[in-house]
């Protein structure tokens, strides 16, 4: 099973994958996806969800529309969205999500990023 730090990795990977293949290069900052967080808050709001925060930008997917629900993430919004299509990442978060039910209270914070 995923940790939501290891979930995070995956997605700086895979958006850094595929700004190495664009055609601007020149202007890329990797560096910029250094600080790329997933958090799930669930005392805020019980459905599941994950929270991409990247820089200064954060936006909420709900984990069972596969819908952004607040916030935005500008142009690397249609990245996010990109890796939650992939196989098994909807999988792999709902289990953290499970973890975090199951904790609730106690050590839900080792499940954050």
């Amino acid at each position: 099973m995923k940790t939501l730090k290891e979930l995070a990795d995956e997605l700086r990977e895979m958006i850094i994958d595929l700004h190495s293949d664009a055609h601007n290069k020149v202007n890329f900052r990797p560096e910029r996806y250094n600080n790329l967080k997933l958090d799930m808050k669930i005392s805020q709001n019980p459905n599941p969800h994950v929270i991409i925060t990247l820089s200064m930008s954060s936006a909420e997917f709900d984990l069972k529309t596969h819908e952004k629900t607040n916030g935005g993430l500008g142009q690397d919004e249609k990245y996010a969205i990109r890796w939650l299509e992939k196989p098994n990442t909807i999988e792999s978060l709902m289990n953290c999500w499970s973890n975090l039910e199951k904790n609730r209270g106690r050590i839900s914070d080792k499940y954050s990023v």
